[in-house]
């Protein structure tokens, strides 16, 4: 993506594919034309950082309803995912792959998904959704509800985490993810612990390596990012904590840093206690910092919203996208959440269900096109109102929204 629109051209679709950039009016005869005049053509958008099952569900439901309901309630979030112009996502915990099979075999309209599968933690770790009533665990115990459903699988030591890897990998991930640290909304994991050993990270990333794909780490503190790399970590999920020192780590390791605009707002997941919203504040401070360390020390960044348990919020999802204009240029931050996603999610190598690139507008890309009413190279903020601004929807070649001439 150019720094300004690039003028003069036409887009030339064929089945999937964009066949060519043309020069105006030299399409051919029998060609089935739109008129994009005074909107702009950008890339479809990828949301690096999504939860297809848990988004747009309350976690109270999700957690106590029958699973076909919470899977149904996401394929609707699916199709209102894409009207929002985000023609990909990768998923980055939770049972995607049925959903992801009924979209590629267009039975529903939706993004392309990259699943992880299930998010794999230790015990205590923040994928471990048990109650105290629920422990200890013994070798007759059966799986917890969230492992039942395949949001988490809990895997303590080198050769669990090597067997639940497999399985995630067995089912159809395309990478994997595993929780390397605290959160704020789980009840029993504080922000600041370390979660998995080193010698376990380098078995998630070894089982992973040997199927052609990467492992992504959830974690938030300096430490924590640390370790993950040491053990081979590809892609670092949040870091909004890490310091100026671990920051230059990450550039040098040529990790990729998938970030979210966490700065607790009227977009920001809600939280009961006070504790987890003083720990959200932390973050929304570090997450200024995290952006401006990131941008200083040219850290490969790709955009993400890790919305959760929060329907009323997924409509926030391009609006968020337009907050790091604090920090970037517009064309910078539609990179972000186009080919630099691209990039990353390309990470996936020989598992990658989709292997024509995407996130770009250029000859044997997928067909993923926007055409937005204005020019969002000027004003970024046209992204945070797609029901207004985006005139033309193209996901592999198929229009799903057409209001040009409106």
């Amino acid at each position: 993506m150019t720094a300004q629109a690039v003028e003069g051209r036409d887009l030339l679709i064929k089945g999937r594919t964009i066949a060519d950039l043309i020069p105006s009016g030299q399409t051919a005869a029998d060609a089935i034309v739109l008129d994009c005049q005074r909107t702009t053509l950008i890339p479809g958008l990828i949301d690096a950082h999504w939860h297809t099952l848990l988004a747009a569900i309350p976690q109270f439901a999700a957690a106590t309803a029958d699973v076909p309901y919470v899977h149904l309630v996401a394929t609707q979030e699916a199709q209102r995912t894409l009207l929002r112009g985000f023609t990909t996502v990768r998923d980055l915990g939770g049972p995607s792959f049925a959903l992801k099979r009924a979209i590629d075999e267009n039975r529903f309209a939706g993004p392309r998904i990259y699943p992880s599968g299930a998010m794999i933690s230790q015990t205590s770790g923040h994928g471990d959704f048990r109650m105290r009533s629920d422990l200890p665990r013994s070798p007759q115990s059966d799986l917890s509800p969230a492992e039942r459903a395949g949001i988490a699988m809990i895997a303590d030591g080198e050769t669990e985490v090597i067997r639940r890897v497999r399985e995630q990998l067995m089912l159809g991930a395309s990478q994997i993810k595993i929780m390397a640290g605290g959160g704020v909304a789980s009840s029993y994991d504080p922000i600041d612990t370390l979660q998995y050993s080193e010698a376990e990270m380098r078995a998630a990333v070894g089982a992973a390596n040997d199927w052609g794909t990467y492992v992504c780490a959830h974690v938030y503190t300096s430490t924590g990012i640390r370790r993950a790399l040491a053990a081979g970590v590809r892609s670092i999920e949040h870091g909004q904590l890490a310091d100026e020192d671990t920051v230059r780590m990450m550039a040098d390791a040529g990790a990729w840093w998938s970030i979210q605009p966490f700065l607790a707002d009227e977009d920001a997941n809600a939280y009961q206690s006070a504790a987890q919203r003083a720990d959200q504040q932390r973050i929304a401070q570090g997450t200024e910092r995290a952006f401006e360390l990131g941008r200083k020390h040219k850290v490969r960044m790709a955009f993400g919203t890790d919305i959760l348990f929060a329907p009323a919020r997924t409509a926030s999802q391009g609006r968020q996208l337009t907050k790091l204009a604090r920090w970037f240029e517009p064309v910078d931050v539609l990179r972000m959440a186009t080919s630099h996603s691209g990039d990353l999610l390309a990470m996936s190598g020989a598992r990658n269900p989709y292997p024509s690139r995407i996130g770009v507008l250029e000859a044997r890309a997928l067909a993923d096109v926007i055409a937005v009413a204005g020019d969002p190279l000027v004003n970024i903020g046209l992204i945070g109102d797609p029901d207004q601004n985006f005139r033309l929807i193209v996901k592999d070649g198929h229009i799903h929204k057409n209001k040009l001439g409106q």
